[in-house]
């Protein structure tokens, strides 16, 4: 079968559809859910972020993190300080995904109960059985 559809190239990217450019920008394992935090958890520095998603490394947080900041999803904000302070926080771009990313973890939870998933027991550390809302930091820049 020809290949009816051209490429399209946008910076260093190239696709067939808009689909497959939203995964390449916000997709992999670790993208969404540093997304997914900043967005419920506001201002974040890296150190806030590394503890909450403890299985990933300091070196693929910094790295993902660049890559959503070139990508216009994140901005980081450096303090020049002693000792120095970065805080991240998204951007109206990065802002445009939480809603896809709450879908996602609502459609996560009803996957989980259907399957049987495990029950939550005191104590544990497991995600609240309502996604996180957006942070009241951004609600602000989207008129809410």
């Amino acid at each position: 079968m020809a290949d009816r559809c051209g490429q399209k190239r946008l910076g260093d990217k190239s696709y067939r559809c808009y689909f497959e450019l939203a995964l390449l920008v916000m997709g992999g394992k670790w993208k969404p859910i540093i997304l997914y935090h900043l967005g419920a958890g506001g201002v974040m520095r890296f150190s806030d972020l590394g503890r909450s998603m403890p299985d990933i490394t300091d070196r693929m947080l910094t790295r993902q993190l660049r890559e959503l900041e070139a990508d216009g999803l994140i901005h980081r904000e450096v303090y020049r300080q002693v000792p120095p302070k970065v805080e991240y926080t998204l951007t109206e771009l990065g802002l445009g995904l939480y809603p896809l990313l709450l879908e996602m973890a609502t459609w996560g939870l009803a996957y989980e109960q259907a399957l049987g998933g495990p029950e939550l027991r005191p104590g544990e550390c497991y995600e609240p059985r309502r996604p996180r809302p957006l942070h009241p930091r951004y609600q602000m820049s989207q008129g809410q």
